[in-house]
């Protein structure tokens, strides 16, 4: 059974990203895969007043379902309401491979989708991503955005892998906003997918000056940023402590992402912070008590540190905090 997302309480990603653009800040973009991370990420943005992208990748459809994604979603909707908020909640679905993708999460009460064909060559890129802005605008019953990619950000994130970086060519993106119709564009300025993006004694920097050549040609046009975790050194540390192991690597300094929101950028994806607050959590719980085996005691404990950990997020990067106060718009 399929729904639209307004039959779920979900809003689309227009208002909520010209908002952003006029009031100088981005929406954050967090990814999910259980109920417990939907729960911490909707009562993190609503206790900020924040508005929220919740977004699947294909690998968390794969786990979660079709049928189950969209009502979790529905959930953490109804969860902030409770709460006493009406915060805008968006689902999105991240890096879309195909048109038929597209067209099952649309089905199902997605609100949002992003095509990913950065990996074609630019004419290619362009004919894919206009098949799916016509499905969405026009024949999805509800006007469903859409965000392509133009470049490619290095890294791993589920089935997404590149090699190497291709920064945003500014010059191309005036004619391929205008030939596909998109509703916002991922760019490459630096940022890369997963939790190993650079090394110790590195120092990550954005280039600034692609997005600001992107700003300059766009002008207030939605931008997203992929890739944007911190992978703050607090998580690697304590599930190292707890059992875990990881390689020694750093992020995106949150002070490189927050001139970034400053600029155009109205989205900020963030799917490796999550999973690693959430990790350390859990093995806190199991490290300091060997012998719980209460899924609710573990799983608790994952969703409370990845939410208040999103609520400094907020704050300290995407400056959406108090974008939302109940009554407003």
């Amino acid at each position: 059974m399929g729904y639209t997302y307004r039959e779920l309480g979900l809003s689309n990603t227009r208002e909520m990203f010209a908002k952003a653009n006029r009031e100088g800040y981005a929406v954050p973009a967090f990814n999910f895969n259980n109920m417990e991370m939907a729960l911490a990420i909707v009562e993190a943005c609503a206790e900020m007043g924040s508005p929220v992208i919740l977004q699947c990748s294909a690998g968390a459809i794969k786990y979660m379902g079709y049928d189950v994604a969209p009502l979790m979603a529905k959930a953490a909707v109804d969860r902030a309401r409770n709460m006493g908020s009406d915060i805008p909640v968006a689902l999105h679905l991240d890096h879309g491979a195909d048109l038929e993708t597209v067209k099952k999460c649309i089905a199902a009460g997605f609100s949002s989708v992003m095509i990913d064909a950065s990996h074609y060559d630019y004419e290619e890129n362009i004919k894919v991503t206009k098949e799916v802005v016509e499905y969405a605008h026009k024949n999805a019953g509800e006007y469903v955005s859409v965000e392509a990619e133009l470049g490619v950000l290095a890294g791993i994130e589920d089935d997404v892998h590149a090699e190497e970086h291709k920064y945003t060519n500014p010059e191309e993106v005036i004619d391929f906003v205008g030939r596909t119709g998109v509703d916002s564009l991922a760019i490459a300025i630096g940022t890369s997918h997963g939790a190993h993006k650079f090394k110790p004694g590195e120092d990550p920097k954005l280039r600034l000056d692609v997005l600001d050549a992107v700003a300059e040609k766009l002008g207030s046009f939605p931008i997203v940023l992929h890739g944007s975790s911190a992978v703050p050194k607090k998580y690697v540390d304590m599930i190292k402590e707890f059992g875990g192991e990881m390689k020694d690597a750093i992020g995106i300094p949150d002070s490189e992402l927050r001139g970034a929101t400053k600029s155009t950028v109205a989205k900020i994806n963030v799917d490796t912070d999550g999973r690693l607050a959430f990790t350390a959590g859990v093995r806190q719980v199991l490290g300091t008590n060997p012998k719980e085996f209460d899924p609710r005691k573990y799983l608790g404990a994952g969703q409370k540190e990845m939410k208040e950990y999103y609520k400094t997020k907020v704050q300290d990067v995407f400056g959406s905090e108090g974008a939302y106060v109940k009554g407003t718009k």
